[in-house]
């Protein structure tokens, strides 16, 4: 028990000392080991051309705002104020005339089931004040019917829309509630787990999380609204992001560089594969009120374009976890076994790998599959075919958008554990390993035990 405290061990650097259990124990669990100066200048050879490519992409790409337009009044293009529900009353549906039977008189439809139903009910006539604008304290009034999908309450701050060119009575109406105050607890408390759990690598994940929605916003969707190729406009903005998100949460090291890389290499073969399949499929991105709406305000936007932008985008977020994830694993490996080559590190790695594939397969397809649950339970009651859901262009560009972005998903496990391996295989012993106490001499290091006695593992 005392020999474990007479003699101290020393960095190979510093001569030959035996190492103990403790010492290899802490490596193991501790902030990988430095790589040699010799190692760290290949990389940065590589990421440093890489870089400032991804810095003069932005300086000539960089929009200088969303260029303006005439509003249209329709979807999201309207002019919008803040409003505040000041009055509640209930009235009769009929004195009112909330609904109207259609003029056949056909009560037996829905549409007419439900004018019905609506006459023999009770309405709210509901008045709501302008808050906000030119018009501040502007009062109108709207009539919701009983089953209205949005109901008002007092006192509830709601969303107005204005039509300039409407009738007095009619420019203001409401088209949303207000949600700004639960939306901010929410991300507060988000902001707090993250913290609390995660402590000051927490704080920089927020920041680069930060740094994404700006470049999101002030570069990327500007861009492309001036005009630019959507596809360059996404590669540039998404090697930004994952620059900024991985040094910024991860450090700036040799296994952040080679996540990088893993990264990077798979963002390519997305935008390959996606560009190919894009176009095979004849698949427009132009497929709904909103897509039409922009193609309408911008005509100049290839919507194909703008499609394959977002699957980049898109896989992005869960690259990095892949990725970084692969480059901590062989990492890990290398220092509870130094005397593993390349190809044991990969192999180890791999196998390692393979569960997260099969976990981050399943969640990009679960996550798109609950994005779309609408339009497929429309497909549902109108007891189409797998193949006929499958051949229309809504469900077909997010299948594509699935597999394309799982496709880049597994090919970077082995990508990424193939160049940690090789990386972190070729580093350059440190001064010392030769004298047979490094990890180059192939033996393992003595094993102190309790009483003071060696032996040999």
């Amino acid at each position: 028990m005392t020999s474990s405290h007479q003699s101290p061990e020393k960095h190979p650097e510093h001569g030959p000392t035996p190492h103990g259990v403790a010492h290899v124990h802490a490596h193991s669990h501790g902030p990988a080991a430095p790589v040699s100066k010799h190692l760290r200048k290949v990389i940065a050879a590589v990421l440093i051309p890489f870089a400032t490519a991804v810095l003069v992409g932005l300086a000539v790409l960089w929009p200088g705002g969303a260029p303006g337009h005439e509003r249209t009044g329709v979807g999201f293009d309207r002019q919008t104020e803040q409003g505040k529900v000041v009055r509640v009353e209930q009235v009769d549906c009929k004195d009112v005339n909330a609904a109207q039977v259609p003029p056949t008189g056909d009560t037996t439809t829905p549409e007419g089931r439900e004018a019905v139903n609506a006459q023999q009910g009770r309405c709210k006539r509901v008045t709501i004040e302008v808050t906000t604008g030119k018009d501040k304290g502007r009062q109108f009034t709207e009539i919701v019917q009983p089953d209205a999908p949005r109901q008002l309450d007092q006192d509830q701050e709601v969303v107005v829309a204005y039509a300039p060119d409407a009738p007095e009575d009619l420019q203001y109406s409401v088209t949303d509630v207000n949600r700004k105050f639960p939306l901010v607890l929410l991300a507060a408390v988000f902001a707090l787990a993250v913290v609390a759990v995660g402590r000051m690598r927490g704080v920089m994940a927020l920041i680069a999380l930060g740094t994404s929605f700006l470049i999101l916003t002030f570069f990327i969707l500007p861009a492309i609204l001036q005009g630019s190729n959507p596809l360059v406009v996404a590669v540039v903005g998404a090697s930004a992001i994952m620059l900024i998100a991985l040094y910024l949460s991860h450090g700036l090291s040799a296994r952040t560089s080679v996540a990088v890389l893993g990264t990077l290499i798979s963002l390519l073969l997305i935008g390959l594969l996606g560009s190919l399949f894009i176009g095979w499929a004849h698949l427009t991105g132009n497929t709904d009120d909103y897509t039409g709406l922009i193609h309408g305000l911008y005509p100049d936007i290839d919507m194909s374009g703008l499609l394959l932008a977002g699957v980049i985008i898109g896989s992005l977020g869960v690259l990095d976890d892949v990725t970084v994830t692969q480059t901590s694993a062989v990492w890990e490996l290398h220092q509870a076994d130094p005397r593993m080559g390349p190809r044991a590190l990969y192999r180890a790695g791999l196998r390692i790998g393979r569960d997260h594939i099969a976990s981050v397969v399943n969640t990009l397809v679960l996550a798109y599959a609950g994005a779309a649950l609408p339009l497929l339970l429309l497909f549902s009651i109108a007891q189409s075919s797998v193949g006929t859901v499958a051949n229309s262009e809504l469900v077909a560009q997010e299948i594509v958008r699935t597999l394309v972005g799982s496709i880049g998903l597994v090919a970077s496990v082995p990508v990424t554990t193939a160049l940690a391996a090789l990386v972190v295989s070729a580093d350059r012993p440190p001064r010392g390993a030769a004298d047979g106490t490094g990890p180059s001499t192939g033996t393992m290091p003595p094993v102190r035990t309790g009483r003071g006695r060696r032996r040999k593992r």
